[in-house]
């Protein structure tokens, strides 16, 4: 089953993603989750649960290229003091670059189109879904792999 998360857009979440997400917060033993829209349930559904032994690297690479997703990443580090710490990051990965004005978004016809409409979709979704998952601690919004390296996460963490 899945709850109405977003009035707004239409879109639900689907109860996976919720309970993966608990999974990770409390066991531990995921170390990523990247969601996706399913356009035709008009959910948010998991694609990919990254095993804790998987990398940041890893992670980077489970995200597509030229479409945008949700992910969430449980980012284990040291601090000065030697204290072993982790926080949870939510991240926005959305590498669909326009510079089209709003009106364009009518008139163009292009294969664009429905990646802007993807674009604007998962930007509308974004915080309700959010929402949904009790216990994130950082939020990144990426456009592409630079935007989420390790530095940026090490830096975020603290």
């Amino acid at each position: 089953g899945a709850r109405q998360a977003n009035a707004a857009s239409g879109i639900a979440v689907n109860d996976e993603c919720k309970l993966r997400f608990l999974e990770l917060k409390a066991k531990r033993n995921h170390r990523y989750l990247v969601f996706k829209i399913d356009y035709t349930v008009q959910q948010v559904t998991i694609e990919k649960i990254g095993s804790h032994d998987e990398t940041h690297q890893d992670f980077t690479e489970s995200l597509p290229a030229d479409d945008c997703r949700y992910a969430v990443f449980d980012y284990d580090f040291t601090t000065d003091e030697n204290c072993h710490k982790s926080k949870i990051f939510f991240v926005a990965w959305s590498v669909l670059t326009h510079t089209h004005t709003h009106t364009q978004y009518i008139l163009d016809l292009s294969p664009d189109t429905a990646k802007v409409r993807t674009k604007m979709l998962y930007a509308s979704s974004k915080d309700r879904f959010k929402r949904e998952l009790e216990g994130i601690q950082v939020e990144l919004q990426a456009t592409d792999p630079s935007e989420m390296s390790l530095d940026i996460f090490k830096e975020r963490a603290y």
